[in-house]
């Protein structure tokens, strides 16, 4: 449960992130560029951490079962 939960909330950051990427690309203020810099910058990284987070997690975890496996 606690990992729907999480997902959903990544999802929803996520798709904010195209949302907001889109806004800032249409607006014309100076500052916005900086912004879209950002906003594009954030939404390649974010993914990347997390998909990184994940495997790392699954590698330890992994490691953990193993090991339980061999103490039975």
């Amino acid at each position: 449960m606690v990992k729907r939960i999480f997902s959903l909330i990544i999802a929803a950051l996520l798709i904010s992130m195209y949302v907001l990427t889109l806004v800032f690309g249409l607006m014309q203020d100076p500052i916005t560029t900086k912004l879209l810099v950002a906003s594009v910058s954030a939404t390649i990284l974010v993914p990347v951490v997390l998909y990184a987070y994940q495997r790392i997690y699954s590698i330890v975890k992994g490691d953990k079962e193993e090991k339980e496996n061999e103490k039975q």
